[in-house]
C-alpha cells in the first residue's frame, strides 16, 4: 500500500473552555500541527491556553484568528449557544471543522449552519466523542457486519448526576433552547441510530418530568420516549439529568440493549467497575462539588486525566480527526448531516412530551 502524504496543519481554537483545552493540547503534540491559534472571549483564559500550548497567535476575536492565512483547520469549542457564528465564518474560508456537538441549540439554525456547509462542500465533524470508546467501536462494527442479523430491537437508559444540568441552565439565556435530550441524551441518541444506520426514523413518542429543575430553572428533569422506524424497528429511550449531586457517576451511566434477528448484544457503560471512595472532595469529572465523596471513574465522557494529560475517548477522537485532515484517512466521526438529524430527533422527543402526541419525522423547523 502507498504511504499517505501528510498535510502540514495550521490548528484554528476557537474557544479555551474545558474540551477546547483539551483538544489543543492534543492538537499541540500531534506531528502534522506546525500552527495553533487560539480565540477566546475572555482574555486571561484564552492567553492561559496559549502559554499553555505554546499557541503561535491568540485573540479575543474568532473573525480575526480565522483570516489568518496559517489556519488550514478550526476546532470549534464554544458554549453550545455560540456555534453558529465561528462555524459560518470557517465555512466561508472552505475550513475543515471539528465541531462540539450540536451544530446549534436551534433546528432552524442547525438547518442554515448544515445547508452552508453542504453548499461550501466543507469536512465537517461533530464531537460525538462515545464512538469512540471501545465498547462502542465493537458494537457498531458488530451490527455493520450483521452478526446479530437485522436489528429490530434498541434499549438505552442513561442517568447523568445534576450538576450537568445546573451548570447548562446556568450559562443560557434562553432555558427553553436546552433539555436533557437535547445537550446529554443526543450522546446516547447518537450511538443508537449509529447502531440502525440505514433505517429510516419515521415517528417519535415522548414524555417529561420536570418536579426537580421544573420549578428552579423551567427545565426538564427526564424524557422517555420511542422512535418508530419505517420498517418496525424500534428505539427506546430514557434520559435524566437530574440525579442527585451524589450520585457517583462523575457525568454519564449508560447502558444499551441491542437486539436482533439473529442475536442480542448488551452494553453496560455504566463505569461502577472503579469506584473512588475518599475522606476529602477531589477534583474528578464535571464541576467538582464539596458534596461528592464517592466517584465512578471512567464516567466523565472526555476521559480522564492521568500524569497531566487526557486519556481516553476524546483524545482518540481529537487525534483521529487531525489523521483525517493531514492525511485524508477514513474515521468514525459523527458527519455535519448525522448532528442536525440528531437534534432533530432530538427535539422531536421534546415537542411530543410537551404536546402529549405523537411527531412524525422529519421535524421541519418551524414545528420544532
Amino acid at each position: 500500500m502507498a504511504k499517505k502524504s501528510v498535510r502540514q496543519l495550521g490548528v484554528a481554537v476557537v474557544g479555551a473552555g474545558r474540551v477546547g483545552t483539551f483538544r489543543a493540547q492534543i492538537a499541540a503534540r500531534h506531528p502534522a500541527v506546525r500552527w495553533i491559534g487560539v480565540a477566546e472571549r475572555i482574555p486571561e483564559r484564552g492567553e492561559a491556553l496559549a502559554q499553555r500550548v505554546g499557541a503561535d497567535y491568540v485573540t479575543t476575536d474568532f473573525r480575526e484568528l480565522l483570516a489568518r492565512p496559517e489556519v488550514s483547520c478550526v476546532v470549534v469549542a464554544t458554549d453550545e449557544h455560540l456555534h453558529v457564528a465561528p462555524v459560518l465564518a470557517a465555512v466561508e474560508r472552505g475550513l475543515p471543522l471539528l465541531v462540539e456537538k450540536p451544530l446549534a441549540t436551534t433546528l432552524q439554525d442547525s438547518a442554515r449552519v448544515l445547508q452552508a456547509i453542504q453548499e461550501a462542500g466543507v469536512d465537517a465533524v461533530v464531537g460525538y466523542t462515545q464512538r469512540f470508546r471501545r465498547r462502542w467501536l465493537a458494537a457498531k462494527e458488530k451490527c455493520r457486519t450483521g452478526a446479530l442479523g437485522d436489528v429490530t430491537l434498541v434499549t438505552a437508559r442513561a442517568f447523568l448526576n445534576r450538576l450537568v444540568a445546573l451548570d447548562n441552565y446556568r450559562r443560557t439565556d434562553d432555558p427553553t433552547r436546552i433539555s436533557p435530550m437535547v445537550i446529554s441524551g443526543t450522546h446516547a441518541l447518537d450511538l443508537c441510530l449509529w447502531f440502525l444506520e440505514g433505517k429510516q426514523a419515521v415517528e417519535v413518542c415522548a414524555w417529561a418530568v420536570d418536579k426537580v429543575l421544573g420549578p428552579l430553572h423551567s427545565g426538564i428533569d427526564a424524557t422517555v420516549g420511542t422512535v418508530v422506524f419505517e420498517d418496525g424497528t424500534l428505539l427506546h429511550m430514557a434520559v435524566s439529568w437530574a440525579l442527585p449531586v451524589t450520585w457517583p457517576g462523575a457525568v454519564y451511566s449508560v447502558e444499551v440493549g441491542i437486539v436482533g434477528t439473529e442475536g442480542v448484544l448488551t452494553v453496560d457503560d455504566t463505569h461502577r467497575d472503579v469506584v473512588l471512595a475518599v475522606s476529602a472532595p477531589q477534583m474528578e469529572g464535571y464541576l467538582p462539588h464539596h458534596s461528592r465523596l464517592v466517584d465512578f471513574l471512567g464516567s466523565y465522557p472526555p476521559g480522564d486525566v492521568a500524569f497531566g494529560e487526557l486519556w481516553g475517548p476524546m483524545r482518540d477522537e481529537t487525534v483521529a480527526w487531525l489523521d483525517r485532515v493531514a492525511m485524508g484517512v477514513a474515521t468514525p466521526h459523527a458527519t455535519a448531516a448525522e448532528a442536525h438529524h440528531r437534534l432533530m430527533v432530538s427535539k422531536a422527543f421534546d415537542l411530543s412530551a410537551r404536546t402529549r402526541r405523537p411527531v412524525p419525522l422529519p421535524l421541519r423547523s418551524e414545528e420544532a
